[in-house]
């Protein structure tokens, strides 16, 4: 009897693949298709997936879950996650990650660091800027103060007739939708406030943390009112103000035209410009440039200047103090140069003391006394009516001009170095590494002393100095009849860049 046919066993049914990986993709892919359609904005779908891509991960977690159980019941071995799905959690995992940290960066403090624009912002991070305008108007106490704050935006005071504050209004929104931009504007509503004499005008732009706002406000108040602002990113100028004022302020320039008081400008990264002041200035902190005009008060600089500073007509003292300069003379009828290589001047008045390095000190035309230290640099000194002078140089040649007829006892040492002199009166002796020149010209003349290390001296015949002009008289305006003849104002003198 033949044996029975034993059938081959059934082959196993295959395993049912993963469908979690297609349907994350599935979704990241409708996320990125919403996103180059325009339906959402690249920066509002950046925000969607910093905050919720873990929930890719718990979809993930449920489908594999949903497919072990239905591989169990059907009695199959269920399928591991796979080389794909493990790179694929990989670049989730790290994708997320960055993207909420990029997230909970302060884009606002960053785009004022490198100082970006709004539509540079916009070209960067999507959305639009939207603009809204308003207007403030308030009574403004007799003899009161005005502080004013502003993180972002420019801030212009001018003089206005009575006794009210009148606020121009122009802002700027970034925002992605018409209606989150309607949101944040009212929310940053500038507000006037007033405690006893002292009204404080508030941009609000902080109210919505970093939403891109910008208020620019144009400030009309009383003449002889004191101004406090702060501002952080954004120009501010004052106009024509009788008062004090004080101004913090970050990345921007400040300036000061046409002003009657004292005023001290703290500055980070800022730039000043000041023309026809009667007070005082004072900058202190971090400027970059700088640029003061026929300035009826004294000039005190103190802290880094990053680019140039330049002085024109000051009628009182000026003190400079920064890391490598030490500088103060009492009046300078010229101009006066200074940045990180040369510091240029003329027609100074002293006593001056100035000690710094690294620098090439040009002097012409100085009267009074002077003591001078510098490192590294040459120094040319033309004196007008010398008072007692000291130049100490090292490593720099130095030069100094005597106009005639002026009495001078010299002394003058250099080593490794030579003297050269115009006047027979001085006795020169160069020798191999030492060398002097002693004598007097004239009698009873101020000193002339002068020591150099690793430069020549030279001591040559200047010339006349010729003053400086004056400013030009303003024209008188016609006379009207039964009235006297009245001055018109000074025209505002055109400042000139400052170089490098």
């Amino acid at each position: 009897m033949a044996s029975p046919v034993i059938p081959p066993p059934m082959p196993p049914a295959p395993r049912p693949r993963s469908i979690a990986g297609p349907i994350v993709l599935i979704l990241l892919g409708l996320l990125f298709l919403l996103g180059t359609m325009g339906v959402l904005h690249w920066h509002a779908l950046g925000l969607l997936f910093a905050r919720y891509w873990p929930a890719l991960l718990i979809l993930w977690g449920i489908i594999k879950f949903i497919e072990y159980e239905q591989a169990k019941r059907a009695g199959l071995p269920p399928r591991g996650i796979g080389v794909g799905g493990v790179f694929l959690m990989i670049f989730l995992i790290f994708a997320g990650l960055i993207a909420t940290g990029v997230s909970r960066v302060n884009w606002g403090n960053i785009r004022d660091q490198v100082q970006l624009g709004d539509e540079d912002f916009d070209q960067f991070f999507g959305g639009s800027t939207f603009d809204f305008s308003d207007e403030l108007s308030q009574a403004f106490p007799k003899g009161g103060s005005l502080h004013i704050n502003d993180d972002r935006g420019t801030i212009t005071v001018n003089v206005s007739e009575g006794d009210t504050v009148k606020v121009s209004i122009r802002k700027k929104v970034h925002a992605d939708t018409q209606e989150s931009a309607d949101n944040y504007n009212a929310k940053t509503k500038p507000t006037v406030t007033t405690v006893d004499k002292t009204v404080t005008l508030d941009a609000n732009t902080h109210a919505v943390g970093d939403k891109g706002v910008s208020t620019d406000m144009d400030v009309y108040l009383p003449r002889n009112t004191d101004l406090v602002i702060t501002s952080r990113r954004g120009d501010v100028t004052i106009n024509g103000m009788n008062g004090s004022v004080e101004v913090n302020h970050q990345r921007g320039e400040v300036s000061l035209n046409d002003h009657t008081g004292n005023a001290v400008l703290n500055l980070e990264r800022s730039s000043a410009r000041a023309q026809h002041v009667k007070g005082d200035l004072t900058i202190q902190g971090r400027a970059n440039e700088v640029s003061f005009e026929d300035v009826d008060g004294a000039v005190h600089l103190n802290g880094e200047f990053q680019e140039s500073v330049r002085l024109v007509r000051v009628t009182k003292g000026v003190t400079f103090r920064s890391s490598r300069t030490d500088m103060e003379f009492t009046r300078l009828d010229g101009r006066l140069d200074l940045d990180s290589g040369d510091l240029r001047a003329d027609s100074l008045n002293g006593p001056m003391r100035l000690t710094t390095r690294s620098k090439d000190i040009s002097l012409e035309g100085l009267s009074g006394d002077l003591h001078l230290e510098n490192n590294n640099g040459s120094v040319t000194v033309s004196l007008h009516k010398p008072g007692n002078i000291q130049i100490d140089n090292r490593k720099g040649d130095t030069e100094v001009s005597i106009p005639p007829n002026t009495p001078v006892k010299v002394e003058a040492h250099t080593r490794e170095g030579e003297i050269e002199s115009d006047f027979s009166e001085l006795k020169v002796e160069n020798q191999e590494r030492q060398s002097s020149a002693i004598g007097s010209i004239g009698s009873n003349g101020p000193h002339l002393i002068i020591n150099s290390d690793n430069g020549t001296i030279e001591i040559r015949k200047g010339t006349v100095a010729v003053a400086p002009p004056a400013p030009p008289t303003p024209p008188a305006s016609p006379a009207k009849p039964g009235k006297a003849t009245k001055a018109l104002p000074a025209p505002k003198a055109a400042l000139v860049e400052s170089e490098n």
